[in-house]
């Protein structure tokens, strides 16, 4: 189980709630999805039995996890600084190096995810997930009945993240979630293994990679014909330098032999 996570908004309720003489309070402690009832002091305050201290210093834009000995931010530095962020949606979303990796301004970056999934109709798939992140796309194909679920996620310290994400689904029968570079891992990969595929690679700027003709060679060498290809695409830079990442990717994806069309943030492509 995970413990308590904190944020400011939780850890300021239950410090106004101590303030005010209250026993108890009601809030979450894994970010919105669910309630439980804390027990209130001056010091300190009780969950499960178990006494925890409040924080002299509560960042905003941070979550807290309990190490054991202190709450300490959901955060890492090797490479990069990665961190999980706490949304007003509830699901978070996370960082590198300050750059948002899902969106959240206007909608829960779990809504969004169930869009996107949607566009590739996941019901009895076999669905390659080619970067997977927190693991919203793979929580969405598993509620829309994939058949299974291939997921990669390049970086240790974001499925150490998703390791303290409530949100976040779990290994099992259909998700198979493997730490490698999917532009090594997709390789190993027979032809016309899979009926589908989502693809939510990090900027260009950082992944340069996962953008190559090559890289979209073997999305289509290991896809099934009339398969689903959903490539998250965002337009950055665009007003800054006019370039267009989105018909770029299109026409790449078109050499490879798709069908390949811009829908939203990204590419629909179908494989022909």
């Amino acid at each position: 189980m995970i413990g308590p996570l904190l944020t400011r908004k939780v850890h300021e309720a239950l410090r106004a709630a101590a303030r005010a003489g209250a026993s108890t309070l009601e809030c979450s402690l894994d970010l919105d999805r669910s309630t439980t009832t804390v027990e209130l002091g001056d010091a300190e305050w009780i969950w499960q039995g178990r006494r925890f201290p409040y924080l002299e210093i509560c960042r905003d834009r941070t979550v807290y996890h309990w190490s054991g000995e202190r709450f300490e931010p959901v955060a890492r530095f090797t490479t990069s600084l990665i961190k999980l962020v706490p949304t007003a949606w509830g699901p978070p979303t996370f960082e590198i190096d300050g750059i948002k990796m899902l969106p959240t301004a206007k909608v829960s970056p779990t809504a969004d995810a169930e869009r996107k999934v949607g566009l590739i109709e996941p019901r009895g798939k076999v669905i390659l997930d080619t970067c997977g992140g927190l693991g919203y796309f793979a929580a969405c194909c598993l509620r829309g009945q994939a058949k299974q679920v291939l997921s990669y996620e390049r970086s240790a310290d974001v499925l150490w993240l998703r390791s303290l994400n409530p949100w976040s689904p779990e290994r099992g029968e259909r998700l198979t979630l493997t730490q490698g570079d999917i532009v090594e891992q997709i390789v190993g990969l027979p032809d016309a293994s899979v009926d589908a595929i989502l693809h939510d690679p990090p900027r260009f700027g950082i992944a340069g990679e996962l953008y190559a003709q090559a890289f979209y060679d073997q999305l289509a060498r290991v896809l099934r014909r009339k398969g689903r290809l959903f490539h998250y695409t965002g337009a950055p830079n665009k007003l800054t330098t006019g370039r267009d990442v989105a018909n770029e990717v299109r026409k790449r994806l078109q050499r490879a032999g798709f069908a390949a069309t811009l829908e939203g943030d990204g590419v629909l492509a179908v494989k022909k």
